[in-house]
């Protein structure tokens, strides 16, 4: 679900399939970065939207939907989003608080009695990784990724890995990046309104905005609902195809699927505080440095993050890693978007560890040149 995920990842080769850029897109900057993915840095696919301030979108596609099939990547289709559901739960989260529901700056243990060991840890440390919860996916063995495919948890389960290790630091000293905080955010939201989380993210995001191809994946589904590129990670058995999987070890730290179209959506709408009133949209907006925990120059706020633009000013947003698929994007304070999709994880399919690296930075950097500019 971000870097975490990335470094267990160990790095391999395979050819891949590119489909030809239509002639009218050819020259399209946005559409040279992502063939630039597929050619240079290997991924198999990739796929990204731009929406215009004005609502417009457009979206492109490079390489191939399936590794030796040369086989079109479908436009809007859809990927698993991995942590960029943590902006979704975060929203929930905040519209308890516009709803008197919850307090920012009260103890978890509050609402959760005994969830955690920590009694000062309040509910805006987990909504900005200053909890020093350790992160449970750490110590999950990630590195046989193959062995944890097919497998379901319960959102206790997460939380009890978590909680088996000590913290990371004294709760608010610092930002440490942490799923665990979010699948408690999850367990809040349903001890509060006395619902599952996927619901209350249906009812109150999706539905509000229309956004037909995000689903929460219900329980023991591994596949997707609509059309999909193919998924690929390192397995200790060499590059596989992962599209199939259960995303329950993500729950409510990354198990949304979406579209490259519907995060500018969802992301577009919140920036513009259409799904959280302004004074809590104020404080998603404060942020903490993250002190080189994410891309260079990112800050944290309340489940979402910012990024600094090239030609000034600064993106919003979050992104996502989890096995098969990883996305980035952001939204201007003019209201411009782009999302874009992968469908490897960087480390996938380099040689080097460099190599990877370039891979990451090439994603970002197609982000960052959509927003600055390329139609």
């Amino acid at each position: 679900m971000r870097k975490t995920l990335v470094g267990v990842l160990a790095v391999a080769m395979l050819c891949t399939g590119t489909a030809m850029a239509a002639p009218e897109t050819a020259q399209n900057p946005v559409q040279q970065r992502l063939d630039g993915l597929v050619k240079q840095h290997e991924f198999p696919a990739a796929l990204a939207t731009t929406t215009a301030p004005n609502g417009r979108t457009t979206s492109l596609t490079s390489g191939t939907s399936e590794l030796g099939k040369n086989t079109k990547v479908p436009k809007d289709s859809q990927v698993r989003a991995g942590s960029n559901t943590k902006a979704f739960v975060a929203t929930v989260v905040m519209q308890l608080v516009g709803e008197g529901k919850v307090e920012l700056d009260k103890p978890i243990n509050q609402y959760l009695p005994n969830a955690i060991k920590d009694d000062r840890i309040t509910v805006r440390q987990l909504l900005n990784h200053t909890s020093g919860l350790a992160n449970y996916s750490n110590y999950m063995g990630l590195d046989k990724f193959e062995e944890l495919q097919h497998r379901y948890y319960e959102p206790r389960e997460l939380l009890d890995i978590g909680n088996a290790h000590p913290p990371t630091h004294e709760p608010g000293a610092k930002f440490k990046y942490s799923n665990t905080n979010y699948v408690v955010l999850g367990l809040l939201i349903q001890k509060v309104t006395g619902r599952p989380v996927a619901e209350n993210v249906d009812q109150r995001i999706l539905d509000k905005l229309n956004l037909k191809d995000t689903y929460w994946p219900g329980i023991g589904e591994q596949g997707f609902r609509g059309k999909h590129p193919h998924g690929y990670a390192k397995t200790s058995n060499g590059v596989k195809d992962v599209t199939e999987l259960d995303p329950s070890w993500g729950w409510a730290a990354g198990q949304l699927i979406s579209t490259t179209k519907d995060l500018n959506t969802f992301y577009r709408a919140l920036l513009k505080g259409d799904l959280v009133q302004q004074k809590e949209l104020n404080e998603m907006r404060k942020t903490v440095d993250t002190a080189g925990e994410l891309w260079p120059g990112a800050e944290y706020g309340l489940g979402i993050a910012s990024s600094p633009l090239s030609c000034g000013g600064r993106s919003w947003g979050h992104g996502g890693d989890i096995p098969g698929y990883e996305t980035r994007g952001g939204v201007t304070e003019d209201g411009r978007a782009f999302s874009v999709a992968v469908t490897a994880l960087p480390g996938t399919f380099q040689d080097t560890p460099e190599e990877a690296a370039k891979a990451h930075e090439a994603v970002l950097a197609t982000v960052d040149s959509a927003l600055c500019g390329a139609k």
